[in-house]
């Protein structure tokens, strides 16, 4: 279990699983000041309220509610969107409607998932060539159906 420090603005209860096994918590629109209707192929930026402390090395990463995605077509534009550690400003989802009809986002729906997961950081080595294998330089569907 990682303790991640949070702080909630919103009027809605955190994040939490909804099963035992889950991976994502869901997050909560926090829009005070009404619904907000999203036309067909519009995106919006939703907030949450909430601001969180990830430590070093960890990320969290929102991403699209299948459900949403299912029954209305609502996806996430840059899925999925990465929360650094050093970050500490608020939470925002921007959604997108790929549907043809409007979708309005209410306040306190759930609109996408957080999952924090560890990384890892990286340094460069820089070589003059790499290791063969089997792939080698093939790409999108070189490895079949």
């Amino acid at each position: 279990m990682l303790d991640i420090p949070v702080l909630n603005a919103s009027r809605h209860p955190l994040p939490a699983y909804q099963t035992a096994h889950a991976a994502g918590l869901d997050l909560r629109a926090d829009l005070p000041d009404g619904p907000v209707t999203l036309g067909s192929l519009e995106r919006a930026l939703i907030p949450t309220g909430l601001r969180l402390a990830l430590p070093v090395g960890y990320e969290a990463q929102v991403r699209p509610r299948s459900g949403l995605a299912l029954k209305h077509g609502i996806g996430l534009v840059n899925s999925p969107g990465t929360v650094d550690a050093d970050y500490r400003g608020e939470i925002k989802v921007l959604l997108v409607n790929l549907s043809h009809e409007p979708f309005t986002v209410e306040d306190g729906e759930r609109i996408a998932q957080l999952v924090v997961a560890r990384h890892e950081t990286i340094r460069w080595q820089p070589v003059e060539a790499l290791d063969e294998t089997g792939r080698g330089a093939g790409g999108y569907g070189s490895t079949g159906v």
